[in-house]
């Protein structure tokens, strides 16, 4: 095995749970301590630890210089380096469902913006639509307000089952918290 093929498998498994796809995106934004993040999400600070030495191991967390904590102690910070929007993940799938699902299951449904609607294209407008939709993602997230509120995106699209009778694809509906537009 290769050093490149072994980095790989390393970078792999760090990001096969939802948790450590969590702790990413709670330290994107701004560093958190190992305390920060096991408090967020009620871990023992051991097991938290854990993760996140192998999300620094693989690059995909950066330590920052120590800031005071309590009790005179000295705390590391860490923050998400990106480099998970590119790495090779397999099962995405399933990983990235398994991450919304516990996410947003944190929350009354009632306060989340959610769209379901069909469509029917061809190949090449679907094509297009999808990198629309990516283009318009990274816009915002590559641009954040300083000052705004954190928040998570997950967005998919799937084919759907065969067309109803009259050929027709899909349906539309929405529901939306107020103030999320």
């Amino acid at each position: 095995m290769t050093d490149q093929d072994a980095r790989r498998q390393a970078a792999a498994r760090a990001l096969s749970s939802p948790l450590r796809m969590r702790i990413l995106r709670f330290c994107l934004y701004e560093a958190r301590s190992n305390r920060e993040i096991a408090a967020q999400f009620d871990l023992n600070p051991g097991t938290s630890l854990h993760h996140v030495r192998t999300l620094v191991e693989t690059g995909f967390l950066a330590a920052e210089e120590g800031r005071p904590g309590r009790r005179g102690t000295v705390e590391i910070p860490y923050r998400a380096t990106g480099l998970s929007w590119d790495a090779p993940l397999d099962g995405a799938g399933s990983l990235m469902l398994r991450t919304f699902l516990e996410e947003v299951g944190e929350h009354d449904l009632d306060e989340v913006f959610m769209v379901r609607m069909g469509f029917k294209l061809r190949p090449e407008r679907l094509e297009q639509m999808r990198s629309r939709l990516v283009d318009v993602v990274l816009e915002y997230h590559s641009a954040p307000d300083e000052d705004g509120e954190a928040h998570s995106l997950f967005l998919a699209m799937h084919p759907e089952g065969a067309p109803g009778p009259s050929g027709a694809v899909g349906s539309t509906g929405a529901a939306q918290a107020p103030g999320s537009r």
